[in-house]
């Protein structure tokens, strides 16, 4: 049998219905044989996620504030659980872990064990509602002693304890460390361990179901209604959310992206649509759209040096990264030309530390002139199927033209893998939809 493991978020959990709504996509495919869950999300726009609700009671415990108030806060994140238990029908009374949970925060557990128990506490609830077996991400998730994942001793010990449960539900988001306690991942919690889970059972697919059904060609907060991506390659992936695109964070793809094993993203609450399959390599392309997405952000400054025949001068472009090496910078992207090179850097890294950079590459290649301009922003036109076809560069440019938006930079890679243009930041928006409507015709 194929083994498929399933990560569900927050707001797919966020009460009973949710509930009943995953157990019936869990049920539908018995191939889907681990479930690894969040915390309850917000039921409505005004609601509070569980998780912020335990840190919010582990703030009053710390900062020592009356029982009646501690009691309060927690007494709302008892309800929670109760009311989906009761809601489901369920035979089964979680007042004693609820319990301890309350008691360890009232006696010195971190703030990395306040903020697990929502994935906790709801794991054991799904377990029970699916009849399936439970197991303690603290067990088999390891942490070394500098805070870093201990990949060879979870991947070990995860696989064998699976091998154990033929079906089961690990809750996202933590694991343990040497010292005994529990620890959360930083960012991208539960899609995390979603992704430990899948490459230590030797998964055939990762599927991670959210509220959205798939990832979208462009930020649905500029473009009205965009299309969503079918099939998108793990490069491709990286270079969007690096730009700014709201999509898996770097480590919950590496797992699964290291041994092969292809994400599929789909909407709990559209399960018939396809959603966007995540995969190492692919030999096709939308023919149709010819880029597979687009992003961007605001918030970088070009530093710019002129200096006559600088291209003659060995190891010039060296002691101008220097600079920035010695001043802990980094660098976006390197437009340069015969007598000029460009350095585009986020401007937050430059903060106070300009007149400084400034004079330092006066000292290092005695430039004819250097400046730095603000307000620029850039956007990423990616897709695998554009080196496959003439003249993407020249339809970017012309797309930007007609809607009389002047390119400041433009820097396309050596794959061919992406094409990036930077604006002034007061046309970013609607350099984007200019570049969208270029390519996906309504």
């Amino acid at each position: 049998m194929s083994v498929k493991v399933v990560k569900f978020g927050g707001s797919s959990l966020a009460d009973a219905e949710h509930f009943r709504q995953v157990a019936a996509i869990v049920k539908a495919d018995p191939e889907r044989r681990y479930v690894v869950p969040s915390a309850p999300g917000k039921r409505e726009k005004s609601d509070t996620k569980v998780t912020d609700m335990l840190y919010r009671c582990y703030d009053l415990i710390k900062s020592r504030s009356s029982m009646e108030s501690i009691d309060a806060c927690y007494n709302e994140i008892r309800a929670r659980y109760t009311s989906i238990i009761a809601d489901l029908g369920l035979d089964y009374d979680i007042n004693g872990e609820l319990d301890y949970v309350k008691n360890a925060m009232l006696h010195a557990a971190g703030r990395g064990y306040a903020a697990s128990r929502g994935e906790y506490l709801n794991a054991l609830i799904l377990a029970k509602y699916l009849g399936f077996d439970f197991i303690d991400a603290e067990n088999v998730i390891f942490f070394k002693d500098n805070g870093t994942l201990d990949e060879e001793k979870t991947n070990a010990e995860l696989s064998a304890e699976l091998d154990k449960h033929k079906y089961a539900v690990i809750p996202g988001f933590y694991g343990g460390t040497p010292n005994g306690t529990v620890k959360t991942f930083s960012r991208g919690g539960s899609d995390i361990t979603g992704s430990i889970v899948a490459k230590a059972a030797k998964a055939d697919l990762y599927e991670n179901w959210t509220d959205v059904s798939g990832f979208m060609m462009a930020d649905p907060r500029i473009i009205d209604n965009p299309c969503i991506i079918k099939e998108i390659t793990y490069r491709e992936l990286r270079e969007l959310s690096y730009m700014g695109a709201t999509v898996l964070h770097e480590d919950a793809v590496f797992p699964v992206r290291s041994a092969g094993i292809p994400i599929n993203i789909r909407n709990t609450n559209r399960p018939e649509d396809e959603g966007t399959m995540i995969v190492s390599h692919s030999l096709g392309y939308d023919s149709e759209h010819v880029i597979t997405g687009i992003a961007g952000k605001k918030g970088f400054s070009v530093l710019t040096i002129e200096k006559d025949s600088m291209n003659t001068e060995v190891g010039f472009g060296r002691k101008v990264l220097e600079v920035f090496e010695d001043n802990e910078i980094s660098f976006e992207h390197l437009p340069s030309g015969i007598d000029t090179m460009s350095v585009v850097v986020a401007s937050s890294t430059l903060d106070d530390r300009r007149e400084k950079v400034m004079n330092a590459i006066v000292r290092a290649v005695r430039p004819d002139s250097v400046f730095i301009e603000d307000g620029l922003a850039l956007v990423a036109v990616v897709g695998r199927g554009m080196v496959k076809a003439k003249g993407t560069s020249a339809r970017v440019c012309d797309a930007l033209a007609r809607a009389d938006i002047n390119i400041r930079i433009i820097d396309q890679g050596s794959s061919e893998l992406n094409i990036i243009v930077g604006v002034d930041e007061d046309e970013y928006e609607d350099a984007l939809r200019a570049i969208y409507s270029e390519f996906v015709k309504a």
